[in-house]
């Protein structure tokens, strides 16, 4: 009897036909057109240590009784409610640590941006709002800056003894192209006059509403161009003098340069010599830092190029904000000037500067016949070893501008010294606040750890 295999009783299997269709392969396709209902509460959209959790603490704990006073919307009165000036503090402290400069661009973040959305909390915002806060209000960004360094110094968080000064240039509001010659200046400026005037008679004969509106926005606009023109041919005066007042020390490097020129876009800019070598408008803005700390104590945007004379002014408006000069003051060689230093010295300051190369190489540090007391004092302290390492910490101040180089600070919006200053105090109490935050955590860990 033969034996069967192990499988002949399986049912013979058919070959699939290779003509034969499978259909379309079945996969889930992202659909985005989708209304979606979430449930989700704002103080869950940033974690704990969100930078806009401590610029929202600060907001809450400075003193705006003088914005909030000046509020005309009242309880049990009509008017509509405007924005708590706390909400625009903490909105443009929190957007210029983010390197967020445009009003407009703030703007769009408080509805798309977690930080922002949870800063405004429901609250509605327009960069027109936004913008005249950041520009308004002249002296309440010098009180809280002063208030915040003696917050600092009461909790022994920064010492005043040692202070750093450094420029920083930052491109100005303005191209290269509207520098105009003073031919050119009065030319413009008569016809922008003439341009007022015929608008203004076209406004006044125009009965049309609509038309007015256009026409009153054209001689608006007019307007403003006239006044730059006035304020640029008043900077080339300023530019002109001080050239006459260098033609008596030095004539001959005076009369090679070309004739001055002014900004109409921005008449108080100046072209200067960038850190890369190039010449474009900007603005030399002084910073004084406290050494170690990093936490600055004074800024000061200036239209000169060159650092040589800033350093008194810019202590004396210490003395005038501290109540006190330091007794150590760090600078580079920009700031060489006898006068200065002679009278810092009769002040109580000991400056620490390096000083310029002799061109036939002698000692820089060798005192000369035409030093004063200062300028010796000066050079026997930058001749001592004790000078040269309390010198080398002077570098410590450029972490600050760094720091703001970080935060996209490469070119100003706004134009003029005065909102200049504006814009650059609120980099300064920005960098001041989180600077606190940190310190404030080292001593915690020098405590506990």
């Amino acid at each position: 009897m033969a034996r069967k295999g192990l499988f002949e009783d399986l049912p013979e299997q058919m070959a699939a036909k290779e003509t034969e269709s499978l259909g379309r392969p079945r996969m889930r396709e992202p659909v985005r057109d989708q209304l979606e209902l979430r449930c989700t509460d704002l103080e869950s959209l940033i974690g704990e240590d969100n930078p806009a959790r401590l610029f929202w603490a600060y907001a809450e704990q400075v003193d705006l009784r003088e914005l909030e006073d000046a509020i005309k919307a009242r309880e049990g009165h009509p008017g509509h409610p405007p924005i708590t000036p706390r909400l625009m503090l903490a909105l443009w402290l929190y957007a210029y640590s983010q390197g967020v400069g445009s009003a407009r661009a703030l703007d769009r973040l408080c509805t798309s941006h977690d930080g922002y959305r949870w800063l405004c909390g429901g609250v509605s915002v327009n960069y027109h709002t936004l913008s005249d806060f950041r520009v308004g209000h002249d002296d309440l960004l010098e009180k809280l800056l002063i208030l915040h360094l003696a917050s600092l110094a009461a909790a022994g968080l920064v010492d005043f003894t040692t202070l750093i000064q450094d420029g920083i240039r930052i491109r100005a509001a303005a191209g290269a192209a509207s520098f105009r010659r003073r031919a050119t200046l009065e030319q413009l400026e008569g016809a922008a006059h003439d341009l007022v005037e015929h608008l203004r008679g076209e406004l006044h004969e125009d009965t049309e509403a609509s038309n007015r509106r256009i026409r009153a926005a054209r001689e608006r606009a007019a307007r403003e161009r006239a006044e730059r023109l006035e304020a640029a041919l008043k900077a080339q005066s300023e530019v002109e003098a001080q050239r006459k007042r260098r033609e008596k020390k030095n004539a001959n490097q005076t009369k090679k340069q070309k004739e001055p020129r002014s900004s109409t876009t921005d008449p108080q800019a100046r072209v200067m010599k960038m850190a890369d070598g190039g010449f474009r408008p900007a603005w030399n803005v002084q910073v004084v830092t406290a050494g170690e700390e990093q936490v600055v104590i004074a800024v000061e945007p200036t239209s000169v190029g060159s650092d040589r004379g800033l350093m008194r002014p810019m202590l004396e408006a210490i003395h005038e904000r501290l109540g006190r000069l330091p007794e150590r003051y760090l600078v580079d060689g920009g700031f060489m000037a006898g006068p200065d230093i002679e009278w810092a010295h009769e002040s109580g300051v000991e400056v620490y500067c390096a000083p310029t190369r002799s061109k036939h190489g002698g000692d820089p540090y060798a005192p000369r016949r035409t030093d004063g007391p200062g300028v010796r004092a000066w050079r026997a302290r930058m001749a001592s070893e004790q000078g040269q390492e309390r010198y080398k910490r002077r570098g410590i101040g450029e972490c600050v501008h760094a720091r703001w180089r970080n935060w996209d600070l490469e070119q100003l919006t706004v134009r003029g010294a005065i909102k200049v200053k504006k814009v650059m105090l609120w980099y300064a109490l920005a960098n001041n606040i989180l600077q606190g935050r940190r310190l404030r955590l080292q001593r915690l860990g020098a405590v506990y750890g």
